[in-house]
């Protein structure tokens, strides 16, 4: 079925089942064995990499890591005695946490109540993430730079802590270490 286009100079382009005249140049036919080449070669690269062994340090251990417990050296040396702090009479008297970053931050706020003679600073906390029914999560830990002061408390509001697990649903934290001042 001619359309009538012959006059227009378009019927090349409209006949049915007329193919379009192609160059000499042979360009288009090259390309496309150069394209069925180049996934050949890919399709084979991809086989062998996946038929190589794997290399040392992806390969699961299949023996359990026994961890050995450290060693404490039974006489500590003054220095190390003079700056840590006994943690006997400093504590969190109360403590809170929500959700920050989008929700995948944990923002911890609570009070430490020093009641020692002296002064501490670097009081490092640790943080234990649960679910509702109690099941552990992820820890997280902190130190925190400021002094509280002897016989005194302070509030640290919204510190965060780091990244927590979606489902956590409760926090546990407790003080680790401190610095005599």
């Amino acid at each position: 079925m001619n359309a009538g286009l012959d006059r227009n100079g378009m019927g090349s382009f409209v006949r049915n089942g007329e193919n379009l005249p192609r160059s000499d140049s042979g360009t288009g036919v090259w390309f496309k064995r150069g394209l069925l080449w180049l996934l050949a070669v890919i399709i084979i690269g991809f086989a062998v990499w996946m038929l190589m062994p794997p290399s040392e340090g992806n390969v699961a251990q299949t023996e359990p890591v026994k961890l050995g417990l450290a060693t404490v050296d039974p006489a500590p040396s003054a220095t190390a005695a003079a700056e840590a702090a006994g943690l006997d009479r400093l504590k969190i008297s109360s403590q809170t946490w929500r959700r920050g970053g989008l929700g995948s931050k944990a923002l911890v706020t609570f009070t430490v109540r020093n009641d020692n003679d002296y002064a501490v600073k670097d009081v490092e906390i640790a943080c234990a993430f649960a679910r509702r029914d109690g099941s552990h999560l992820t820890d997280r830990s902190r130190v925190l730079a400021d002094i509280v002061s002897m016989k005194s408390r302070k509030t640290f509001a919204r510190v965060p802590v780091g990244f927590v697990n979606v489902n956590a649903d409760q926090a546990k934290c407790s003080l680790v270490t401190a610095r005599r001042v």
